[in-house]
């Protein structure tokens, strides 16, 4: 049975074009870089990365997927590509799998579906130039800075202290939505424990002053729908 997800009422349409269900364990692979993409995936349950391999070894992770979300790099109404990112199932989890022809050919009889799916990939797109502006603009600080405030928008549960982000994080997979190193981020961490912005406990991060870190990268208060990790 296929779980409820976020998808809008056109997008849930998708579900009727379903042609299998995969379970992942935890570490394996969705798909990886230079495969086939001829196949859109919908998470029914667990959490998946999807990540780039840099040319000096270091992984950058591009977004985290939970249920609901979709997940794929179709080529659609063109020749098949190939996957240029990896997909990794950060905990156990499942996918409802559609297959290409399928899906072109329910996009060319419905142009109402075939709208939302452009106002996703828009979405998506969005998504990925903030990221890489706050990258470029604001360098490593920068980085980490956005991608807590992103975990905070996605995963965040208010507490007296402020927002804990209710996922377990290490450093180096916050290194890893960075693009850089685990030590940097272990300094930059500790800037922020020291001076009292955040406090760690178990991997869990709890957030007290989002708006310090929202001034230091210029925040220009982009909405919740493209202002997270997912």
């Amino acid at each position: 049975m296929l779980a409820a997800t976020t998808l809008s009422p056109n997008l849930n349409k998708l579900f009727e074009k379903v042609h299998s269900i995969k379970k992942f364990d935890k570490g394996s692979f969705l798909f990886e870089e230079g495969n086939t993409a001829n196949e859109l995936y919908i998470v029914q349950s667990g959490k998946f990365q999807i990540s780039k391999m840099v040319p000096d070894g270091r992984e950058l992770t591009i977004r985290m997927c939970s249920a609901g979300e979709l997940v794929g790099e179709l080529a659609l109404f063109s020749p098949a590509s190939s996957h240029i990112v990896n997909a990794r199932a950060s905990e156990s989890g499942s996918v409802a799998v559609i297959q290409k022809e399928k899906l072109e050919d329910e996009l060319a009889r419905d142009n109402g579906l075939a709208l939302e799916l452009i106002k996703w990939l828009s979405l998506q797109n969005r998504k990925s130039q903030t990221r890489f502006r706050d990258l470029v603009l604001h360098g490593k600080k920068g980085a980490l800075y956005s991608t807590l405030i992103r975990m905070v928008n996605s995963y965040g549960v208010d507490t007296e202290d402020g927002k804990r982000i209710d996922v377990s994080l290490t450093n180096q997979e916050l290194a890893n939505f960075c693009g850089t190193s685990r030590e940097v981020v272990n300094r930059l961490l500790s800037e922020l424990r020291r001076n009292k912005i955040i406090s760690i406990d178990k991997g869990y991060i709890t957030v007290h002053a989002i708006d310090t870190l929202k001034r230091e990268i210029d925040c220009e208060g982009c909405p919740i729908e493209v202002c997270n990790i997912e």
